[in-house]
């Protein structure tokens, strides 16, 4: 295992505390490069844009806000950012309608009443914990899915009329609500063998449940319905299946993240099904494929809290990455190839993708949150290769390095003469070699 180091850095100002599931990348205003979304535990929710050390636009929300995301929640073709407090106030705000508005307290009434047409504020079941913004059942449609505190996780879908004008029309539908056998610490999706995509849910013990979207539209309960009035949206044992990976035997309770639909990057594979990771606070971290087969297992001594996934080489295969408290951070490839990068300080939350901090486009950025009120956003988070080489067998892909090893007089299968003059070049004598 090798280390690597990234020092090209932006330091944001976060003046607040979060959640660890209260941070994202997205293109909050639809202008093709990301941002990064922020919420804390007083109800400020922050985007912040480049690597200005100032958040570009706060706004306001109710209670904690335990978690937050970008996507097309809406179904309308543009992105929307979305945050979920812990008592149950679901944030929407439209980025794309409001950006151009003034943050400023000077902001005129006029401009506040605008912006109040492009949010949108319910209330949902309290104790949220982690969020996704997915197409769960394979219609096109992206839907909400919501985990909670009490291994309860619940479906969402936005309905509005069809002449709707701005997002007061509209309101979250809840689809179905399922309740798990262990805590629910990450949400994700990863096509099936098949191709379809599957609802994932981590469980303790590195263990995970698939959990059935057996729902219709027509007779889905509305947003203000008790769950006691509608048992049949309770889930039923068929509709989560259970899966405990093997190999190590791990303690049942201790936690675990995974992270779905990891790109394999070939274009000639034939396979519908997708890769997800997981990985236990006790420190191991698995590959598998949909069909359940193991890749590979990865045994460290940190305590593991946080999985993301990213493309580090620009080959179009994603790594899997994972941090532990204290700030370090493994990236593993799918061939099993580790390396490593020491974040200096403790971490509160963490997060990795693309993001335009700066040279005006996306880059493979990992984000610390510390406990020093800093973000600070490693940019340009590249490696030509993750697995490791030597100066010899660089050397020997270069035809003409034959060559100048004839000139020499050394003969290229003699290992020990070869390795000789490479020293002796780096290191001294080497003007014994250049005259004769």
């Amino acid at each position: 295992m090798r280390s690597v180091s990234y020092v090209q850095r932006a330091s944001l100002g976060f003046s607040g505390t979060l959640f660890p599931h209260a941070i994202c990348l997205g293109d909050a205003d639809n202008d093709s490069l990301n941002e990064l979304v922020v919420g804390d535990t007083s109800g400020k929710l922050y985007i912040y844009k480049n690597d200005d050390p100032k958040p570009w636009i706060t706004r306001t929300c109710t209670g904690m806000l335990t978690c937050v995301g970008v996507g097309d929640v809406c179904n309308k073709g543009r992105n929307f950012v979305v945050a979920v407090g812990a008592e149950g106030w679901f944030h929407l705000f439209d980025i794309n309608a409001s950006a151009a508005k003034s943050d400023s307290s000077s902001q005129q009434d006029s401009s506040v009443g605008d912006e109040q047409k492009h949010s949108f504020t319910q209330h949902i079941p309290a104790n949220t914990k982690v969020m996704l913004i997915s197409d769960i059942d394979g219609d096109g449609r992206c839907e909400l899915v919501v985990g909670y505190t009490d291994r309860v996780v619940r479906a969402f879908r936005w309905e509005e009329p069809p002449d709707a004008s701005d997002l007061s029309s509209g309101q979250l539908v809840l689809l179905k609500k399922w309740l798990l056998e262990g805590q629910v610490d990450s949400l994700s999706v990863n096509p099936s063998p098949e191709g379809l995509p599957e609802l994932m849910v981590s469980q303790p013990g590195c263990g995970y449940a698939i959990l059935t979207c057996s729902w219709t539209q027509e007779g889905a309960s509305g947003p203000g319905d008790e769950d006691a009035a509608n048992p049949s949206r309770e889930g039923s044992s068929r509709d989560v299946v259970l899966h405990l990976t093997t190999g190590r035997i791990h303690n049942k309770n201790v936690s675990t993240h995974l992270i779905g639909s990891i790109s394999r990057g070939s274009k000639d594979d034939s396979s519908k099904g997708g890769l997800f990771a997981l990985c236990t606070l006790d420190g191991t971290i698995k590959l598998l494929d949909s069909s359940e087969n193991l890749l590979w297992s990865v045994q460290v001594d940190h305590q593991l809290f946080a999985l993301q996934k990213l493309d580090v080489t620009g080959d179009g295969r994603e790594e899997v990455v994972a941090c532990a408290w204290d700030g370090q951070t493994y990236i593993i490839d799918h061939t099993r190839t580790v390396v490593r990068f020491q974040f200096d300080e403790n971490v509160n939350a963490f997060c990795a993708g693309q993001y335009a901090c700066k040279e005006g486009k996306n880059s493979p950025c990992l984000i610390y949150v510390s406990f020093n009120h800093k973000i600070y956003v490693y940019w340009r988070v590249e490696l030509e290769r993750m697995e490791p080489t030597n100066l010899s067998g660089e050397l020997e892909e270069r035809p003409e390095y034959t060559a100048l090893l004839h000139r020499l007089g050394v003969d290229i299968t003699d290992t020990e003469a070869v390795r000789k003059l490479i020293g002796d070049v780096l290191y001294g004598n080497k003007q014994k070699h250049l005259t004769e």
